[in-house]
């Protein structure tokens, strides 16, 4: 485990600690001359409202504690730690077409396919980088590469149902893979019914062995089927397994949850790494609450004046 700064050259702002202490301590030992000669230190303490011995030097020891917050805050303060976390990086491709409307999964496919994919983010271990993407007839973007799982939830919220019908699962995968293209080991991870009517699969399987891009595939929905505004949709297993089977993924079906929870497991191939977790934002939350802190010695240092 160790520590790292993403902008280091904020550093060079301790050298304030070094000035605030020198003054500190100067204008201390004054204030004790001037005790000493007037013969009444004890009251001259009292009449500045400080306490030479103890009040001072907590009030010193909480000022160099907000500096060194507020510059480990503004420097990037990371922390570096092995832990268990997926060697792969993920984009999570949530089918958004008409057909998802269908209401054979309760209270719908879209819903159960959005519960699905962030159950499977919180399953995830800390540090694994995951993007997110829609698709009808055309393919959106709706959350670039992050760790930040709250972030990544809030857009699979944020999906709406189209009105539109066909799944380019070309275009799924074109727009998935350059989202992963910086990656080393990459992963897409297709919640649908596989109602696949636009685009080859077999040409997606081939573009993906080649860029060594492994495809999991998720079925929402029945093979018995569920009413949707245009009649009976029905769960397409078979284009769904073609795809993952063939990327050498694995194929899992969304109707037994519990068995889904267990999928997922299987789904992350874990490795010990090294895992940054950036502390920026703790630093900050620490400055103000010292702040706090530091007014009331303050003012329970006039109160006993």
């Amino acid at each position: 485990m160790y520590i790292s700064f993403q902008n280091s050259f904020y550093l060079a702002l301790l050298f304030i600690i070094p000035v605030i202490i020198f003054f500190h301590f100067y204008n201390l030992r004054n204030l004790r001359g001037k005790a000493v000669r007037f013969a009444n230190f004890e009251a001259i303490a009292r009449v500045r409202g400080i306490d030479i011995y103890s009040k001072n030097i907590i009030t010193l020891f909480i000022n160099i504690l907000i500096i060194l917050s507020l510059v480990f805050s503004l420097a990037g303060l990371t922390l570096h730690m092995e832990m268990n976390s997926s060697s792969f990086s993920y984009v999570i491709a949530i089918d958004s077409s008409q057909s998802m409307g269908a209401k054979d999964l309760n209270p719908d496919r879209f819903t159960a396919a959005k519960e699905s994919a962030k159950e499977f983010i919180d399953s995830l271990p800390i540090g694994t980088r995951v993007g997110v993407t829609s698709f009808a007839s055309n393919t959106y973007i709706e959350k670039k590469l992050t760790d930040n799982k709250d972030t990544l939830k809030f857009a699979i919220d944020n999906i709406k149902l189209t009105n539109i019908g066909g799944t380019d699962i070309f275009e799924v995968y074109r727009t998935s893979t350059g989202l992963l293209d910086q990656e080393p080991n990459k992963a897409i991870i297709i919640l649908s019914d596989g109602q696949i009517n636009i685009g080859n699969i077999d040409e997606v399987v081939s573009e993906a062995l080649k860029d060594s891009v492994v495809i999991h595939t998720i079925g929402i929905g029945t093979v018995t089927g569920g009413n949707t505004n245009f009649g009976i949709s029905k769960l397409d297993e078979d284009s769904l397994k073609s795809l993952a089977y063939s990327t050498k993924g694995r194929y899992f079906n969304v109707v037994n949850e519990a068995n889904l929870k267990d999928s997922f497991k299987e789904i992350i191939p874990l490795t010990n790494k090294i895992a940054a977790i950036d502390l920026s934002l703790y630093m900050i939350i620490l400055t103000i609450i010292l702040f706090i802190v530091l007014q009331f010695v303050n003012q329970m240092t006039k109160v006993t004046i």
